[in-house]
């Protein structure tokens, strides 16, 4: 017997509720957005977000490989959300959780990650990657020195797309009966927006797939032009999205248009989601929905389009959703 969303009415343990998130059809918010606006809500995931899906297929195709043993430590740099899907499932299958994290995530993402038993390590933002400080570097040297370690490192492992291949893509397709034209993500990682595209992709090959970034990221520029700028890297506040290297997991082939969102517009129109459509988003969602509405005038009047939302606000109530903090970053008067 299963439930109307396709997990069992008994779960054996909380990692079979991966997975069957629901679509919402946006209304307030997108009445001046050319023809049908639906949400890909994945904070329906049992850690708030999307990141379970990969965090599980990364762990289990290791454990396939024989790349980690019972008892083992799972390394990972993460931004928070990844870590959550790994200590999830670290509790589950009675593995040792390490997370390095840049010191600009939130302190909600530190707190939840050590409530769940994982050790996390908070590193420079402002260091190059290859840096010895930086989260990147932090992990590779842990995994280094801790026997039966794994460091799935999210960035390359191709685990990370093909959980979005075998699982995000399909349920996209299905719940829009095959009818959507426009599929609209922030890009971080790149394993959701890869994975997704080559499975929509296949299905309807002219289908557009949008990757939303942040100024202070180089995709957009190395989209358009294949140069990687330096000039193009600097500091940033929007969480989960944007990068300062090329991960293997973002195929650029994939995806047909970037679009930057600033700091200031992501998290208000997160805050907007919130009040007009009840959705309780974090950083990322505001920013993937203001990059459509940036390209708004691209889209045709019979456009089916579907943003997916990352992850929950409940991880940024001290920052996007603290009055104090936005007057400070000048976002709020």
């Amino acid at each position: 017997m299963k439930n109307p969303m396709g997990a069992p009415a008994i779960c054996n343990t909380i990692l079979d509720t991966i997975g069957n998130t629901p679509m919402v059809r946006l209304n307030r918010i997108a009445e001046d957005i050319p023809g049908e606006v639906l949400a890909k809500v994945e904070y329906f995931n049992p850690g708030h977000s999307t990141k379970d899906r990969m965090a599980l297929q990364m762990l289990e195709n290791a454990e396939k490989q024989g790349l980690i043993k019972p008892g083992g430590t799972i390394i990972e740099c993460t931004s928070g959300n990844t870590g959550m899907g790994l200590a999830i499932a670290a509790i589950v299958k009675g593995y040792q959780l390490i997370c390095t994290m840049s010191d600009k995530q939130s302190q909600e993402k530190i707190d939840t990650l050590t409530a769940m038993g994982a050790k996390v390590y908070v590193c420079p933002t402002d260091v190059a990657p290859e840096h010895k400080d930086s989260y990147y570097s932090v992990a590779k040297k842990f995994n280094s020195e801790i026997p039966n370690s794994f460091f799935p490192n999210q960035y390359d492992n191709p685990g990370n797309a093909l959980a979005h291949f075998n699982s995000t893509g399909p349920e996209i397709w299905e719940q829009t009966k095959g009818r959507i034209t426009h599929f609209i993500v922030g890009v971080g990682t790149g394993g959701t927006i890869s994975g997704v595209a080559k499975f929509l992709k296949s299905k309807k090959p002219d289908i557009q797939i949008w990757g939303i970034d942040s100024y202070g990221s180089i995709f957009k520029k190395y989209h358009e032009t294949g140069e990687f700028d330096n000039n193009e890297i600097y500091s940033y506040i929007t969480e989960g999205i944007g990068e300062d290297i090329l991960p293997e997991n973002v195929d650029f082939s994939l995806i047909d248009r970037f679009e930057k969102v600033t700091d200031k517009d992501g998290a208000l129109t997160a805050r907007e989601l919130a009040s007009k459509e009840a959705l309780f988003l974090g950083y990322s969602s505001g920013s993937a929905f203001q990059g459509l509405r940036q390209l708004k005038h691209l889209l045709p009047e019979d456009a089916v389009s579907v943003v997916l939302f990352h992850d929950h606000g409940s991880r940024y109530l001290g920052k996007v959703y603290n009055d104090a903090w936005m007057k400070e970053q000048g976002f709020i008067d």
